[in-house]
């Protein structure tokens, strides 16, 4: 008996629309589709939340240095003139270094958020900045049901599709 239901399409095609319906559910937490793709999404989502939770407070906290550019009061780069080993003028970045404190994963979170990444598909926003989903994941998703032991999404069944009379269903993250 197979695994999982194959929708009527090739193994490539059924594994990117699958990736895309997950990515579209995390994105937007709900999705209308069919009830067969509905139920393959559900247990997909639901295992990498479950990942997410197990994973979400694996991280330290380390200093980095960085060297920017020292800016003004308009945002424009500082330039100093600097005179070459030659004898030539030429203008130089004013550099500036800062120490910052960022979250560095641990090697479990790492290896749980390239699982996560295999899952789901890149986005990018309507300025086209990438959405970090991973994070979105382990930040905000995770935090909402950290007290539930599976059982993140919901399937509510709306009826038939008028064009082919294909049962419909909404899923969505509780």
């Amino acid at each position: 008996m197979a695994r999982n239901r194959k929708l009527g399409k090739t193994t490539d095609i059924r594994l990117a629309m699958l990736k895309s319906l997950t990515t579209d559910l995390i994105l937007h937490g709900k999705i209308t589709t069919t009830e067969a793709r509905a139920k393959e999404v559900k247990a997909i989502a639901d295992s990498i939340i479950a990942l997410a939770i197990k994973e979400k407070d694996n991280f330290e906290m380390v200093d980095v240095k960085i060297v920017t550019a020292k800016l003004d009061s308009k945002g424009n780069k500082e330039t100093e003139k600097v005179t070459s080993k030659n004898g030539k003028e030429y203008l130089r970045v004013v550099k500036e270094e800062k120490t910052v404190s960022r979250q560095k994963d641990m090697p479990s979170r790492l290896n749980a958020r390239k699982k996560i990444m295999k899952k789901i598909n890149k986005v990018k926003d309507a300025e086209g900045k990438n959405i970090d989903l991973p994070s979105k994941l382990f930040n905000e998703i995770a935090p909402k049901y950290q007290d539930r032991n599976g059982g993140y999404t919901r399937i509510v069944k709306i009826g038939m599709r008028r064009g082919d009379s294909a049962p419909m269903a909404i899923l969505e993250l509780l």
